[in-house]
């Protein structure tokens, strides 16, 4: 067989079952190779919206899907959704084509070094010379992808080398057990957390797995110590249950603070530095920190834990659990926790029955959303002031229910993005909110996912301008520069797109808006104009939070 015939069976040995993307020229004969394959190929109309689909796709199975482009412009088109994807930590395999090898020494047509281009984006990046290497560098590939923490890798197939004829088979995946951290480290955290008197837990990304989440709802549902998650480790306890104490990560000093400032001990859990800075919460360095992830602690000097537990995070949590039914719940103080939480939840609720016209305030639209969405259904957050409001009001039933890009931070991804979590999971509903800059930064895709029913509904906040930037600017200098701009008539490009569409203006039809599009059968889009005066008021009264307890 053809190498690029090859390189498919590995793929589909390897459980690869989706492949998002543009092709090219340099890469025919694989598209050729894939025609008559198990694995679904997704047409894309542009490199980035398939990297985004990928990615949340990965994000949600666990299983990295493929993002293709060709070389030069296409694989640089890919380069962003690729970054966002790695620093997110969602498993992604990248495949791109490349010129012959007998013109990759010298100045020729859309040639660049693609491997070297992508190496500080990914956790891998490697190019098939000898087609006989091509199982082990797809071995190593979608290991290294998978593994924890999970990212990037690229496999880069030049058009002569996919030609050339090979006589091997796939190697046959071996599933591994994590690395557990030793019995005497998890000893030595539990007598740090037992001689606490006020411990809170940080969870971040890394404790969204669903072990890791069971057995740290177990924790909590022993010793009564609250949790309060990073943007993207939402879901990891239910929002229902007293010890959730929602969200940190906000730049303005929310409630949440109060219960890190008060603790004695701060065990954080797959915890990224990317997402919230250490110096955010332990400026004074005087928290003792117990650090449980599946790597060792990020250098920063404001991060220095007295304890690591390094591997597998659920195997800690049950070893953790395994004590505490041994040595009995310690008595902790966690009154600060409790009214934080009292706090927090009046801030949700202020703004659920709104009954504004003209324009719709963040709150009650993330109310409305919350309400209409269920426990295991899907919501996808972009970048911009949008973000802000939903990591703060939005709160999970469930892991991998909300998620929100927090580490590489990139506009663009919820539209392509909702198109990839549909494909990983069709049973549940699945939604995404988006500024209008960002919607725009990816229209097209509003085409793949017409040509694909795809049945997902998009919420558009309108401000007519880059809203975060001008929340940012305003905080700072008391003014923004001129960040606006004009938009499409919305109901016509629904319209032209083939979704169904609709303008809300009004607080009070919103949730009868909602119902329509989440159980229409197909693509949906609702535009709201959104009431970001709000930003300020939060800034300011936030702001003005003084410490308790």
């Amino acid at each position: 067989m053809k190498t690029s015939d090859l390189l498919v069976k590995c793929l589909e040995t390897e459980g690869v079952t989706h492949i998002f993307g543009v092709p090219g020229e340099e890469n025919a004969d694989f598209m050729m190779s894939l025609e008559g394959s198990s694995i679904r190929f997704v047409l894309c109309r542009h490199e980035q919206g398939a990297a985004f689909m990928a990615e949340v796709y990965g994000r949600l199975t666990g299983n990295p899907a493929g993002c293709l482009g060709t070389l030069g412009p296409g694989a640089t088109n890919l380069l962003t959704g690729v970054a966002d994807a790695n620093m997110d930590h969602a498993p992604l395999l990248v495949l791109t084509g490349q010129g012959s090898t007998n013109r990759q020494h010298k100045e020729s047509h859309q040639m660049m070094d693609v491997v070297a281009m992508y190496e500080p984006v990914t956790k891998w990046a490697h190019q098939i010379i000898d087609p006989e290497t091509t199982p082990e560098i797809v071995r190593k590939a979608i290991r290294t992808a998978k593994r924890e923490k999970p990212g990037a890798v690229l496999v880069e197939l030049p058009e002569d080398v996919a030609k050339l004829e090979v006589d091997c088979e796939p190697l046959t995946p071996i599933r591994f057990r994590r690395p557990v951290a030793d019995e005497k480290i998890i000893g030595k955290a539990w007598e740090a957390i037992k001689n606490a008197k006020k411990p809170v837990i940080i969870a971040g990304n890394g404790a969204i797995r669903r072990r890791a989440s069971k057995q740290l709802r177990k924790l909590c549902e022993k010793t009564g110590i609250g949790v309060m998650s990073t943007f993207m480790g939402k879901g990891a306890v239910d929002y229902e249950a007293d010890y959730c104490l929602y969200t940190i990560g906000l730049g303005q000093r929310d409630h949440v603070v109060d219960a890190v400032e008060a603790a004695d001990c701060v065990i954080t859990l797959g915890y990224d530095l990317v997402e919230y800075p250490p110096q955010r919460w332990n400026s004074g360095d005087e928290k003792k920190i117990i650090h449980f992830d599946f790597e060792p602690a990020e250098i920063d000097a404001h991060y220095s834990p007295d304890v690591e537990v390094v591997g597998d995070i659920a195997h800690a949590l049950w070893a953790l659990n395994e004590l505490v039914d041994k040595d009995g719940a310690p008595s902790y103080d966690l009154d600060i926790q409790k009214d934080v939480r009292g706090r927090m939840k009046a801030d949700f609720e202020a703004h659920k029955d709104d009954d504004t016209k003209g324009t719709i305030r963040p709150q009650k639209a993330i109310w409305d959303v919350r309400q209409a969405l269920g426990p295991d259904d899907v919501l996808l957050s972009g970048v911009g002031a949008h973000k802000m409001w939903i990591s703060r009001y939005y709160q999970c039933n469930e892991p991998n229910t909300c998620l929100v890009p927090n580490g590489f931070c990139t506009m663009g991804v919820p539209l392509p993005g909702v198109v990839g979590a549909w494909m990983a999971n069709p049973d549940v509903k699945v939604m995404g909110i988006a500024g209008d800059g960002d919607f725009l930064m990816n229209v097209q895709e509003m085409e793949t996912a017409a040509r694909l029913n795809a049945d997902v509904t998009m919420m558009i906040w309108e401000d007519g301008e880059y809203g975060l930037i001008a929340w940012k600017q305003e905080d700072h200098f008391g003014r923004h520069t001129d960040l606006s701009f004009t938009n499409p008539d919305w109901m016509k490009l629904a319209d032209s797109f083939g979704w169904q569409g609709q303008q809300v203006n009004d607080s009070v039809d919103l949730a009868g808006a909602l119902d329509k599009a989440l159980n229409h059968k197909g693509p949906s889009l609702i535009v709201i104009p959104i009431d970001y005066r709000e930003n300020q008021i939060l800034s300011k009264r936030l702001g003005s939070v003084e410490a308790r307890g």
